[in-house]
């Protein structure tokens, strides 16, 4: 058999057992903390590859981009940063980034990156070049509409280039329709309402989630989901109730009680403060 023939038989064989292995990455996993939604995805989030985030419509682009966010949270590593790519017309409509919305989700705003970029084209260009630095845990892509230049080709740079380090891509897509990509998951989020905290204080953020598609894997599921800022990580919304319903039960006292926020979030406030 000849070299050439013997490559071909190799990558084919290659092919065929990542297919079979739902084209896990070498780069392992992270998990959401939502139980049955990390099942879905055999473990968790494959680090090293693109996800796809997209918004249910324009009044969940702010959802679609906490949730982008909070995956960026749950993947980021010790001693790694988050780097967010923007577009100049991405701030012209959508505005400026908080830091201060940042650090109520559990974020440190130290840790964030911040590049705006003149178009997509430079967007992309950017983005391929920071995913093949390992200094970042991850690197959020804001892309609004549907650029002809975000093609297949292009996602599967994205991809590679993120395969190579290590550094997780999420690709935010905000006022754009489904396009082919090489994404090992696609999303689509909607903002949902939030279950009452004691003394009807403001509940945790949810948000309805869809997953679109699964590279090798199951899609189609739907699952709503709180984020707990202080473990960064989802949760089902039922918990909170029930642990409510439980606390009530069991309370030592009659009467109203002021409610006392967790240390990391009086932390978080402080730090808020600090930042404006």
């Amino acid at each position: 058999m000849s070299d050439s023939a013997q490559t071909l038989s190799a990558l084919r064989g290659r092919l065929a057992e990542g297919m079979a292995g739902g084209c896990e990455s070498g780069h392992g996993f992270f998990v959401s903390g939502h139980g049955p939604l990390d099942a879905c995805l055999k473990g968790g989030f494959q680090r090293g590859q693109l996800h796809e985030v997209f918004a249910g419509d324009a009044e969940d682009n702010g959802s679609a981009s906490g949730f982008a966010a909070m995956l960026g949270l749950c993947a980021m590593q010790p001693g790694k940063s988050m780097l967010w790519l923007r577009t100049l017309a991405a701030v012209r409509r959508g505005g400026r980034f908080n830091p201060a919305g940042f650090a109520e989700l559990g974020g440190d705003p130290s840790t964030l990156l911040m590049a705006i970029a003149q178009d997509e084209t430079a967007l992309l260009r950017c983005a391929a070049d920071a995913l093949r630095c390992d200094g970042f845990g991850v690197v959020v892509i804001e892309c609004r509409g549907s650029p002809a230049i975000l093609d297949l080709t292009a996602s599967r740079r994205l991809t590679l280039a993120a395969d190579h380090s290590g550094v997780t891509a999420v690709m935010l897509r905000l006022d754009a329709r489904e396009q082919p990509s090489t994404a090992s998951t696609r999303w689509l989020v909607r903002s949902a309402p939030a279950s009452p905290l004691e003394a009807g204080a403001p509940g945790y953020p949810t948000l309805d989630l869809t997953l679109l598609r699964q590279r090798a894997g199951p899609a189609g599921r739907e699952w709503k989901v709180e984020w707990d800022r202080d473990a960064k990580s989802f949760r089902p919304p039922s918990q909170v109730r029930h642990g409510i319903e439980r606390s009530r039960r069991t309370a030592p006292l009659p009467g109203a009680v002021v409610p006392v926020p967790a240390i990391g979030q009086a932390m978080a406030r402080a730090r808020a403060r600090l930042i404006a």
